[in-house]
């Protein structure tokens, strides 16, 4: 599956919470999420743009699989089946 052409930053951080992520902090356009998942707090930042470039969105999702301990491919699958 390929990454989505026209997901915000917004919609990307809700759709993380399904991974226990959660908005802790918000410095002008950028929101911080953070997961105590497993024991240990996770911290990734999102741009809050109207749609975010492919590159940004791969390497924010490549972080949380590692985190999640998934495929990032099987991650995509998950977040983004419609």
């Amino acid at each position: 599956m390929r990454l989505p052409r026209d997901i915000g930053g917004e919609e990307l951080a809700s759709l993380l919470g399904r991974y226990g992520y959660s908005l802790t902090h918000q410095t002008g356009s950028h929101l911080r999420l953070t997961s105590s998942l497993k024991g240990t707090e996770h911290r990734i930042t999102i741009p809050r743009h109207k749609s975010l470039k492919v590159g940004t969105l791969s390497s924010i999702l490549k972080d949380v699989a590692t985190y999640v301990e998934m495929d990032k491919q099987q991650l995509i699958e998950e977040l983004f089946r419609r």
